[in-house]
Parts: structure tokens; sequence; C-alpha cells
């Protein structure tokens, strides 16, 4: 069985990104957390959820450094698209160490900021791995309904904590010269090994 490497937060959307795929490929999920701004409310969120999908083995990634990073350093306007990329840039690097040849998140073309048409091709043309979005089509209360068929939802639902560093208003479009001018101000990869090797491993099964 082909082994995925998806992108797992606290929300909604992503939990049921990997539902829509687990029969299908083996599944190791990885939440990037930013623990030190953040109590540990959401990794243990994320834990739970990765009980209820039956995941064996969850990643847990420290990301505050590159968060603080691209929102002290880059546009702050860009942080969303500049965020994605540098986990997703960081999934690639784990996926190569676990053999994995796709990355899956749930983005979702319904959402704001990094999820526009704009943003989502943008973001894609920096990653060499497939990316897999099964939820990108979705409307919300589809999500929703899944979520809550799966028993996901109740542990998804309420505030998530990805905006803490976020602008009030994202960038809903970009080029990727000028998200390329922006990641030159920071050593993306550099601050993804560091992060990759201070990650907590999580065996569920």
């Amino acid at each position: 069985m082909e082994k995925g490497i998806a992108l797992l937060s606290g929300g909604i959307d992503s939990p049921v990104s990997i539902h829509k795929v687990s029969d299908r490929m083996e599944i190791i999920a990885v939440h990037f957390h930013q623990q030190a701004i953040t109590d540990g409310t959401e990794i243990e969120k994320v834990k739970q959820l990765a009980i209820i999908l039956k995941l064996k083995k969850v990643l847990l990634v420290p990301f505050t450094p590159t968060f603080t990073a691209l929102a002290s350093k880059c546009n702050h306007k860009d942080y969303y698209i500049l965020g994605k990329i540098a986990m997703l840039t960081c999934a690639q690097l784990i996926a190569k160490d676990e053999n994995a040849k796709f990355l899956i998140t749930g983005e979702n073309l319904g959402q704001v900021s990094s999820q526009t048409l704009s943003n989502l091709t943008t973001i894609t043309s920096f990653i060499d791995t497939p990316i897999l979005r099964p939820v990108l089509a979705y409307d919300k209360q589809e999500t929703i309904n899944i979520a809550k068929l799966i028993g996901t939802y109740e542990t998804s639902k309420g505030p998530e904590l990805c905006c803490l560093l976020g602008p009030k208003d994202p960038s809903t479009k970009s080029t990727k010269a000028n998200l390329e001018k922006e990641l030159s101000k920071i050593n993306l990869l550099n601050l993804c090994q560091d992060a990759i090797k201070n990650m907590e491993i999580v065996n569920l099964n």
C-alpha cells in the first residue's frame, strides 16, 4: 500500500480529508504546533482526532520558530501562504524519510486566505511531491456532515490556533516570483530541518 503524509490540524477539514483517503493508503499524520505561544490543548486535540481516525502514527513538529520568522521577516500579508509553503516543504522532507509518495491536506476552495485558487496554485508550484486535496471542492456543510458521520466533528469544532500570528487582511492573490522574494529573507530549509530534529513521534498502535 502506498504511503501519504497528511497535515492534521485541529480543525474540521483535515480529519475529513484524511478519512477520504485512509482506505487507499497508509497515512502518517503531521501536526505543526506552536507551543511556547500556545499550551498543549491543540496537541491533545490532534492526538484525539488521530485516535478517532485510527491512525498509527502522528508526528508533532515544533514550528513556532518558523512561523515567527515568517511573521517578523516577510511581508505579513503573505503569512498564511508562506506558512502553508513552509509546512508542505517540511512535510515533503518527512515524506522522503518515510518513503511516502503523497502529501494530503484539508485545503478547500471555499475558504479564504491561502486557499484561494491563485494561492493554491502558487503554493503547489513550490512543492515537488504530489499534493492530494480530497475536500477541495466540498462546501463547508458537506464537510461538517462527513465530520459528524465519522465522529471527528465534536473534537474538531471550536476556534483553531493557526491565526495567532496572522494578518487581519491576508493576501488573496500571489505569484511564485513574489513569494520566492519573501522566502529569500529566511532560511526555510534550515528551519524545517531543525523542526524535524526536534519533532515528537507518537505511536498510537
